[in-house]
């Protein structure tokens, strides 16, 4: 039997890559997919060029928000996988309205018409930003959020309204709360990607304050292996945190983008640190390794290249969108 899997937020960085991966070489198979998706800024078809002529494929242009529509759509699918987001910390410091409307109340409700549609089981995509900063060791999914920028307070509300739902109405709701994740198709305003397209172009990257701020770096294709173990083998009303195993300062990650663009380190240029900057992620992830086998494959360095590469080799691709979110 099809299982037929609603996808928002899937021409996205995360998701156009957990849709490819559901419907490329080597996917599970027996599933049908449907991508909703706005087409903001930083949504992209072209993202999901692989995959558009399969025909288990659909692409659906709408919003999160609009209840008739995902009305409709949640009686037509058995399960969800929600990557649907603003996710951008620096945008929600210039204006958390947005962000509130679309990651809360769009969340709000996607899970009421997942509830009354009859969905069997809703994955909601989160991130390790919701614990807030903690100065050594990492956060347990049991950790209370304690989030700092807008973009991660309207994360946490939706994580508490999603297994509010499961508490309150028994809907099969699974969580993931991921590290930063990197790879091909990232939208050109994220770090590694930003970075790398700045040192193409002969430019100099800014790094904020000290650059001494940690992060846990996780290739998108590992994330979204998480994913399908989360939707296929996880347990209602629990949150699985995903981690890559690499953690580094952010000034340790420019000098290995620097070293692969061939850039030197005068090409650093520090910039005052962003407003409530959380000096240090790192989520503990033995419960996804321990219950459903979960592992990173990537190794950092040699995906740091690829991506790169990648980047180097796809300005057709990344040009457009740079220039679009920059109007």
């Amino acid at each position: 039997m099809t299982t037929r899997i609603l996808v928002t937020g899937g021409a996205g960085f995360i998701g156009s890559a957990y849709v490819r991966a559901l419907l490329g070489p080597g996917g599970p198979g027996g599933v049908a997919v449907t991508v909703l998706d706005a087409l903001t800024y930083a949504g992209h078809r072209a993202n999901l060029a692989p995959v558009r002529d399969h025909p288990a494929f659909r692409f659906v242009h709408g919003d999160i928000r609009d209840a008739a529509l995902a009305a409709r759509l949640m009686t037509e699918h058995d399960e969800v996988v929600h990557f649907a987001a603003e996710s951008h910390v620096d945008r929600s410091i210039r204006d958390g309205g947005l962000f509130a409307s679309t990651n809360v109340l769009g969340t709000q409700v996607l899970l009421d018409a997942a509830r009354l549609g009859g969905v069997r089981v809703f994955v909601h995509i989160s991130t390790d930003e919701v614990y807030g900063s903690l100065p050594d060791g990492s956060w347990p999914e049991t950790h209370p959020v304690d989030p700092s920028s807008p973009y991660a307070a309207s994360k946490a509300a939706a994580d508490l309204l999603a297994l509010a739902q499961h508490r309150t109405h028994g809907l099969d709701v699974r969580i993931t709360r991921c590290s930063n994740n990197f790879g091909p198709y990232q939208f050109p305003e994220k770090l590694i990607p930003s970075f790398v397209i700045r040192l193409l172009e002969g430019g100099t990257v800014p790094l904020y304050g000290d650059g001494l701020h940690v992060r846990d770096w996780l290739h998108v294709d590992d994330h979204v292996r998480a994913v399908e173990l989360v939707r296929t083998r996880g347990a209602a009303g629990e949150v699985y945190n995903v981690g890559g195993g690499t953690e580094l300062t952010n000034l340790a990650l420019t000098r290995l983008i620097l070293e692969a663009c061939g850039a030197g380190p005068d090409r650093i240029r520090h910039v005052a640190d962003r407003k409530g900057h959380d000096r240090r992620y790192s989520v503990d992830w033995t419960k996804i390794r321990t219950r459903l086998g979960y592992a990173p494959r990537a190794d950092f360095p040699a995906a740091l290249a690829a991506t790169v590469a990648w980047y180097r080799d796809h300005p057709d691709w990344w040009r457009p969108l740079r220039d679009r979110a920059a109007r």
